[in-house]
């Protein structure tokens, strides 16, 4: 019999699955699973709960959490020797990884959705000594995520970062930063950046074109506005209103490995958690690090 380790988190999203355990287990054992269940206890236990199964040669892991859940089995696979595939079930507040490769919003769907898939490549992000599986940012935002009240989440969900988000709009600060990638070198002032591998970031922010085994990363990067009504037509673009935006205070392009370097410590964000106050980060990626459970269909 097949081995699955199902590690989940009774604390994301409005804590909906704590009703839908049993039916997802039984999904798992019908399709001849022997199933080993593990709640979270803590910070980082997702990610020593993947270490553990990966040195016991689970055949499948399966985690449900937030985005936050999921990056730390993400860093647990990466950390271990034997890195077994990995199947998601959403079940946080916006979900913006599943979101972006299609994963269904029901659980129950979520499930057989694993159990109908198989193991696709996936790129992982390191940024430093940590991991990241859809997004690294800095700058204006990036403390919405995790600086948004768990209960804030659960009561009004996407709502909830719009209103936090725009709570910052006063409080914007402008950071000077040298960024090297490829065989570029340039400096400017930017109040936000991000190096992302999702159609989705934060339940806000809406890309395109990206594919999750390319070995390259989609990089953003927000030049600092002149003035108030140019920061409104910039926020108004991030937030998909089609409304044309002069592209001068816009710089994206795609690379596999991006240097930041700050003259001050500036706020980061890896997966919607908080990665700290860092003035020079290294962003690589790694190309098909791991494997994850995904429809045929739905590889883009």
């Amino acid at each position: 019999m097949k081995k699955l380790y199902f590690i989940f988190n009774l604390q994301s999203g409005k804590a909906t699955i704590s009703s839908k355990l049993a039916g997802i287990i039984d999904i798992f054992t019908k399709a001849g699973y022997e199933v080993t269940a593990r709640p979270t206890q803590e910070r980082m236990d997702a990610c020593a709960a993947a270490i553990y199964a990966c040195a016991q040669k689970y055949d499948l892991i399966v985690c449900s959490g937030g985005d936050g859940t999921l990056n730390e089995v993400i860093h647990g696979i990466m950390k271990s020797d034997e890195k077994i595939p990995i199947g998601y079930i959403p079940a946080g507040s916006t979900n913006d990884f599943a979101r972006g490769v299609g994963i269904p919003k029901d659980m129950y769907k979520a499930a057989q959705w694993i159990i109908d898939g198989k193991p696709f490549p996936c790129d992982i992000g390191s940024f430093g000594d940590r991991y990241f599986t859809y997004i690294a940012a800095f700058g204006a935002f990036t403390d919405v995520t995790y600086e948004t009240s768990q209960s804030a989440k659960n009561i009004l969900g996407h709502a909830a970062y719009v209103l936090n988000g725009l709570t910052k709009l006063t409080s914007i600060k402008s950071y000077h930063i040298k960024i090297t990638y490829d065989e570029e070198s340039f400096e400017d002032d930017f109040i936000f950046g991000m190096v992302t591998n999702s159609s989705s970031v934060a339940g806000l922010l809406s890309l395109s074109n990206f594919l999750l085994d390319d070995g390259l990363y989609e990089v953003t990067l927000i030049r600092t506005p002149s003035n108030a009504i140019d920061l409104q037509r910039i926020i108004h673009s991030l937030l998909n209103i089609d409304i044309d935006i002069d592209t001068a205070y816009i710089k994206s392009f795609r690379t596999r490995t991006i240097k930041f370097e700050c003259d001050c410590e500036m706020p980061w964000t890896i997966d919607g958690e908080n990665g700290g106050m860092l003035r020079n980060v290294v962003v690589e990626n790694n190309c098909k690090a791991i494997e994850l459970i995904t429809c045929e269909d739905e590889k883009k």
